[in-house]
């Protein structure tokens, strides 16, 4: 290899470790310093605080809301979304992606215009007997809209890639659609879905804006981990924000771990098939 290019090869190579250090190895490192300065003992005691773990029961709540949720519905968007053809399809998947393109604030906002104390649908909530702003449903909904084209966007392809040979023949031999569904379409999308639930679990975890301003991060009771850290910042409270946040990092990264590990076995299942 010429010495020009072994020069420009290495020069990227730094360029590409340098900007990752500075991009997340070193807020990473700040903020371990900041969450244990004062030893393990204050650290741990972050978390018997009432405050604190109602924030994190309440963050784990939201996450498990939006993969149920998402998890069903996005499968079956991919599915009809793919296996069928109809008027209106290509807007339909436009709006899929609508929440990648609008900001999370926005949402928490067209959230209070729509269940707010004035809101659209605040009389038929109120008739209901069902408060949607400034209370869980609310948090739930916000957290399922931001985190609703991951299933979609990674079951998609998956199932276009399969095609429907397997179905039909299963329709063929007298199954229903139902065990169609379970015994052949799941197990062949079952790699798409895992990443789809993982992103949405990572993306709901750190999931604030939205949440924020349909919750109203009222502590002990609509308060996330994440509206947490906002007020404890708030509030001097640098230990708890820090302690806090630190959980809350290391949760995303072994989601993010846990979804190397799926592609390695994806990787290791489609060598044993071939």
């Amino acid at each position: 290899m010429p010495r020009r290019v072994r020069l420009g090869r290495a020069a990227l190579i730094a360029i590409a470790v340098v900007y990752v250090c500075a991009l997340v190895a070193v807020p990473a490192a700040a903020l371990l310093h900041g969450a244990f300065s004062e030893g393990l003992g204050p650290f741990f005691q972050v978390f018997a605080r009432p405050d604190v773990r109602h924030a994190l029961s309440m963050t784990a709540l939201m996450v498990f809301s939006a993969v149920v949720v998402n998890t069903v519905f996005g499968t079956a968007i991919a599915w009809v979304l793919t296996r069928d053809r109809f008027r209106g399809r290509r807007l339909l998947n436009g709006l899929v992606d609508v929440p990648f393109a609008i900001s999370p604030v926005i949402v928490g906002f067209v959230l209070l215009e729509l269940f707010g104390r004035q809101g659209l649908f605040t009389p038929v909530t109120r008739a209901l007997g069902v408060q949607i702003a400034f209370a869980w449903p609310g948090m739930a909904l916000a957290t399922t809209f931001v985190t609703l084209p991951f299933v979609v966007r990674e079951v998609a392809p998956v199932l276009e890639e399969v095609g429907t040979e397997q179905e039909a023949a299963a329709h063929t031999l007298g199954a229903s659609a139902l065990v169609t569904f379970f015994r052949v379409t799941l197990p062949s999308i079952r790699w798409g879905l895992a990443y789809g639930i993982t992103l949405t679990a990572a993306r709901s975890i750190g999931e604030f804006g939205a949440v924020l301003i349909i919750s109203g991060g009222i502590a002990g009771r609509t308060e996330t981990a994440t509206s947490f850290v906002y007020r404890a910042l708030e509030d001097r409270d640098d230990l708890g924000a820090h302690a806090v946040a630190v959980v809350l990092a290391v949760a995303s990264l072994a989601l993010l771990g846990a979804m190397e590990m799926l592609k390695r076995w994806r990787a290791g299942s489609r060598q044993v098939e071939e």
